[in-house]
């Protein structure tokens, strides 16, 4: 058949099959040819995963749990507090801080596009952005709770926020049991991404 032809005639069956080693093979090739600087990429990786990254969100959560005159300023005003730790910037303008506690439980959702506070969670994930995700979490958020691992008790209430241009949010999990001996850097490592979204809660020590 004219048609007829290898799968390895395409220039794309040369990178491997799975995403990571595709990625690096790019990377591979595209440094050999002089259009990527290997130093440059690192630190852009090294900018979205830790410093413009949920890490810093993590310190702000970790901070709150730690120290109450922080929480309460934070609760009152998220910009000014955010500011002073540095974490403020493109994307993370007009900042509210949202508490959960044992009779309310806060999620995010941007039901017009995918409005997501960047400098302090880094990049979006791509099922926050999902039309699926932005319909249902208005809909049916104790469904997609489940989907994420997150049973609530019956008696908690699910208050749904909608992030926008003009406000953007950051959840603050319930601090887990067992943490008070922890100082703010363990307690960091203890605060995912998607608790601060509300789709997770904080990890046990």
């Amino acid at each position: 058949m004219p048609h007829d032809h290898s799968d390895h005639d395409h220039p794309h069956s040369l990178l491997p099959p799975e995403p990571a080693l595709r990625v690096k093979a790019l990377e591979t090739i595209l440094t050999q040819k002089g259009l990527v600087d290997p130093v440059a990429l690192d630190e852009i990786i090294d900018t979205y995963e830790n410093r413009i990254g949920p890490r810093n969100g993590a310190h702000v959560v970790a901070r709150a749990w730690s120290d109450p005159d922080f929480r309460a300023a934070l609760l009152e005003d998220a910009d000014a507090m955010v500011s002073e730790m540095g974490y403020y910037g493109r994307q993370g303008e007009h900042m509210v801080a949202v508490e959960n506690t044992d009779q309310v439980h806060n999620m995010v959702v941007c039901t017009l596009c995918s409005c997501y506070p960047w400098p302090l969670l880094g990049i979006p994930p791509g099922w926050y952005k999902s039309d699926a995700y932005r319909a249902r979490t208005v809909r049916e958020p104790r469904k997609v709770l489940a989907e994420f691992g997150v049973t609530l008790p019956a008696d908690t209430a699910v208050r749904v926020w909608d992030s926008t241009a003009e406000v953007r949010y950051l959840v603050i999990p319930q601090r887990p049991a067992g943490t008070e001996g922890l100082d703010e850097a363990a307690l960091m490592d203890l605060v995912t991404r998607d608790s601060m979204i509300g789709c997770g809660l904080a990890k046990a020590p």
